[in-house]
């Protein structure tokens, strides 16, 4: 059997931005792929994570626990409780450093593999961080909740995509400037 496809807007962002990108905008109610059917399936999948993490409860629950600690540090930087929310996920594993024999490796080890999906997407949070805080953003787009990693050279990005968001912008600035006497929402 193979794996629905993935509905959500905004795909191919680094784990810890996908696993915040579980919830976005819809009408009349958000959409949250992991209360979808197979939701969880599509999620790991979509992440290449179907071989090392079981699609079950306890896996869904630690997700959604470090999905509420990136959520919290992201939208909610000011908050003094994410780093211990982060952290609480973080104390599920660890990484093991060895030689091996064509060099140093790194391995992932964590207390219960229900925690493996969480702790990797809160490890690439603290991988994002190091690379450029500034570069994790919330899309400009006044009713897009979607956040991505600003990769562009510039670090200038403004949409989630720039087909979706960005494009609707446009629109709106361009019916703005062809009947200036309405008001509109301009991103």
């Amino acid at each position: 059997m193979s794996t629905p496809p993935d509905p959500r807007p905004l795909l191919g962002e680094p784990l810890a931005i996908d696993l915040l990108n579980t919830r976005w905008g819809g009408d009349p109610a958000p959409n949250d792929l992991f209360t979808r059917p197979h939701g969880l399936e599509i999620w790991l999948a979509g992440n290449d994570l179907t071989s090392r993490a079981q699609v079950d409860e306890a896996t869904l629950v630690a997700l959604l626990q470090a999905r509420d600690a990136l959520a919290g540090a992201v939208v909610g930087s000011a908050d003094p409780s994410s780093a211990g929310r982060l952290d609480a996920v973080l104390e599920h594993g660890r990484i093991r450093r060895t030689a091996a024999p064509d060099g140093p490796a790194d391995t992932v080890e964590v207390d219960d593999p229900a925690w493996l999906p969480a702790w990797l997407a809160v490890d690439d949070y603290l991988s994002l961080l190091a690379q450029g805080p500034s570069r994790i953003r919330q899309c400009a787009h006044l009713s897009c909740v979607l956040h991505f990693f600003d990769t562009s050279q510039n670090g200038r990005r403004r949409w989630c995509s720039m087909a979706g968001c960005g494009n609707r912008a446009k629109a709106s600035r361009h019916y703005a400037q062809q009947h200036p006497g309405r008001r509109i929402a301009v991103a």
